[in-house]
């Protein structure tokens, strides 16, 4: 059995969940803080270029959701995965991982905090997924991260600690991503796949030779 492993944000989805997450809380009326999408923009391109600080991150955007309950916020996250995730799912990455479940496991493997890729795998028919873990505090989760985050080198510590609880042995890992910030993963991979890559992993791919694909929505 081989395992196919899936970066989230624009791989399987055309868009940022943690960008469209920000945005419907500010159109819910949960965040009425000046500047705040310009501010998420800002932290956006420095992650397109790899120099996001994830801690940084998560704080920012936890701030706006700190003073609700856990229960409050997945409830809010589904709302969120209805009227705004469930529409940008690119179809050929959904056709590929239900091909894919028949004879092979599948796992996602998003820097996006869990209780967000929680809902989307769901959506996606994915059983499998690791996230940015949260410590959670009398109900409500905190910006502490909990382990060790899947970004960047973190998503192979991740995928390693994984593997370890599983029962079986895998013939091989490949991996699917959109963002140069995925290059430890995609090196550690048996096959590496890029997905409407950005620049720098564009060039990447085409160095090293790996396979890109194009997927569009319909």
């Amino acid at each position: 059995m081989e395992l196919h492993i899936f970066d989230l944000d624009e791989t399987l989805i055309a868009g940022d969940s943690g960008v469209l997450w920000h945005q419907f809380l500010v159109r819910e009326g949960i965040v009425s803080q000046a500047g705040f999408l310009e501010q998420d923009a800002a932290m956006m391109q420095q992650y397109a270029l790899g120099e996001l600080a994830l801690e940084q991150y998560i704080s920012f955007s936890l701030s706006p959701i700190k003073h609700l309950s856990c229960e409050q916020v997945d409830r809010l996250v589904s709302q969120f995965v209805q009227q705004r995730v469930n529409h940008i799912v690119y179809p050929q990455g959904e056709a590929l991982i239900s091909q894919l479940k028949q004879s092979h496991e599948v796992l996602i493997i998003s820097a996006t905090v869990s209780f967000i890729v929680i809902q989307v795998a769901q959506l996606l028919g994915v059983e499998h997924h690791l996230g940015v873990d949260l410590h959670a505090e009398q109900g409500k989760y905190t910006e502490q991260i909990q382990g060790v985050a899947s970004f960047r080198e973190g998503k192979v510590t991740r995928l390693k600690q994984w593997l370890t609880g599983q029962s079986r042995q895998y013939s091989s890992i490949s991996f699917y991503s959109d963002s140069i910030n995925d290059q430890p993963l995609l090196e550690y991979a048996d096959n590496a796949y890029t997905v409407n890559p950005c620049p720098k992993l564009k060039q990447l791919a085409l160095e090293r030779n790996w396979t890109q694909f194009s997927w569009q929505l319909s």
